[in-house]
Formats: C-alpha cells, structure tokens, sequence
C-alpha cells in the first residue's frame, strides 16, 4: 500500500494542477478522492479541471465530489486574472471524460473520515468551506486524518503585511478558515509566508515545455497564463508554486527547516483576511482552549524547487 493515501480538496486552477500532477510523479501516493470547492475558479469548473488533470495523469478512476460553491459568510470571488476564465489558462483545454461522482465534498470528508480512521492525509489547497462544512456536520471530522495540509495562512502574526502576497484562500472565506483552525491539532499550515519568495524561474519553464511526457505538455501549455500574471506582479518570467509547495510538505516533512506549534487567529488587513500564529495566547482566553497548528517559517527552497522540476518534466509513477 503507497505511504500516502491522500484526500485534495481542491479549487482546481493552474498551481493546483501542478501540484496534482507533482504528488502523481511520486510512487508512494495513493490519490483516494478528491473534493472540489469556490475559489480559482467556481467549483464545478473546479471539478471538472480535476477530472481532466488526473485523466492526464493517467488517473480515470478517482471520485472527484463536487464542493461548496460558495463562501459561508462572503460573496463569492474567484481569481480568473489569476488563472483564466476556464481556470487552466484558456487554452481550450479538452473537457474530462468523467463527471464528478454526486456526493457532496464536505459528505465526502466525513464518509471517508470514518471510514479510515488515522489512514488517510486531507491536502487542501482551497478556500476552506468544504473543511468547514464538514466539521459543522461532525466536530471531529478532521480529527480523524493521519494529517491535514493546508496552502494558506500567513505565518507568525508579527509581520509588515504590505509586501506581502494576499492570503487567497484564507481571504476567500474566513469564517471557514476560523472554524477550521479549530478544529483539530493534526494541521500543518503552509502559508504565504513561504510560497510568495519561492518561484520556478524562467529556465524551468523552459525545460517544461521541452518535456516529452503528456502532463508535462498540459503543465507547459497552462502556465503561459499564469506565467504573464507573475511577469506583471513581480517583474520576471517565471511563477510561484503556492499549491505544489504544499504537496511537497506532505510527502516530505524534512524540506521544512523551521516551525513552531500556535494556535491561528484569523484578522483583518488592509490586504484582506489573513491566518495568523499567535505570539501568545491573549488575555481574553479566546485561544486557551485551540489545539496548536503546525506552522512552518522556512524550508529548503532549492531542493522543493529542483524536486518539483524533475517531478512535472520526469515521467509519473508507472509511466515508465
């Protein structure tokens, strides 16, 4: 049996696909389900990006659940000058042969929950509504995962938000991302506090697109898009790796360098809602009950950079 079983939960755009496609390279990942949610795109698009990339990835079996469609407390928002209309770049990608399974994504977490006590790894690299849902259905939902990584948050609490990126997925639903780092003492959180500095350069983009393999190709095809989003934000041909970073935190814990255990409060900035560690557990006792997260501050960015390069341009598990 592969060493890691792993739920995503997903709002399928151009670095959750690159992650999906990171985490099928490696032999010792077994992809279970996946949960579509509002985010980079709205969650049936979302839904329907994941079919496509898992088919071509070679992956025709995966229930893909179809997710919130909608923050709990927000207006919806989705990133399309980030990713494109259609989510992977507009490029006219084909649509999926499968359609998503019918069960709802939050039911989905729950279900499998129970079903695989301590078995299974919950990756989301969303918006946290479908998480949050769950939990409201059963508080102990997340509880009974073997870990849950999560793309967003922010890190430590002290920090100048004004250079840094937006907290996407947090800022999306907030009310969601508080219920969720509440709820179980089994997160480990990859935030913006990382991902935003760490960037695979215009070289690798080349050598992704000379790749032979067919998601190599999709991974080439769809971050033209996303590469001209960078060059304008930041002045240089290349892309940030939010989600795959994450991805890569999962399968190996030893790229983190530094990390400390805090419960996370959500706030609000002038550059929106962010998740935060605290420096202390404040004096009203809002926090003296949360279970601590996991937060990391610093990883070892060459080898995640060189290892996601060789794992989008390489051939996937059982390819050859």
């Amino acid at each position: 049996m592969p060493e890691h079983r792993i739920l995503l939960d997903v709002d399928t755009g151009i670095d959750d696909a690159l992650a999906i496609i990171y985490l099928a390279a490696s032999a010792e990942v077994e992809f279970v389900a996946a949960g579509s949610v509002h985010g980079n795109v709205d969650a049936r698009r979302a839904a329907l990006n994941t079919l496509r990339v898992l088919e071509v990835c070679g992956y025709h079996d995966v229930p893909v659940a179809l997710g919130a469609a909608e923050p709990l407390a927000q207006p919806l928002s989705v990133a399309s000058f980030v990713h494109g209309e259609d989510g992977l770049g507009d490029v006219d990608e084909p649509g999926p042969s499968g359609s998503p399974s019918g069960e709802q994504a939050a039911d989905q977490i729950v279900r499998l929950g129970r079903e695989s006590p301590g078995e299974l790894e919950l990756l989301a690299v969303g918006p946290l509504t479908n998480l949050a849902l769950a939990v409201t259905q059963d508080a102990q939902a997340l509880t009974r995962f073997k870990s849950v990584t999560i793309m967003g948050g922010s890190g430590p609490q002290k920090r100048d938000w004004s250079m840094g990126a937006t907290d996407a997925n947090i800022d999306h639903d907030p009310e969601a991302a508080d219920i969720v780092f509440a709820a179980s003492d089994r997160i480990t959180m990859v935030g913006t506090n990382l991902s935003a500095y760490i960037e695979l350069p215009a070289s690798g983009l080349d050598q992704l697109k000379a790749a032979p393999h067919p998601h190599s190709a999709l991974a080439s095809r769809i971050t033209q898009f996303y590469a001209g989003f960078h060059e304008r934000w930041t002045g240089r041909r290349g892309i940030k790796l939010w989600d795959p970073l994450a991805a890569a935190i999962l399968l190996d814990p030893t790229l983190v360098d530094a990390a400390y255990d805090s419960p996370v409060d959500v706030i609000k900035t002038e550059q929106g809602f962010r998740a935060v560690g605290l420096d202390d557990r404040r004096s009203d006792g809002r926090f003296d009950a949360r279970s601590d997260v996991r937060i990391v501050t610093a990883v070892d960015s060459g080898r995640f950079v060189s290892g996601c390069l060789a794992a989008l341009t390489g051939p996937l598990a059982g390819t050859g």
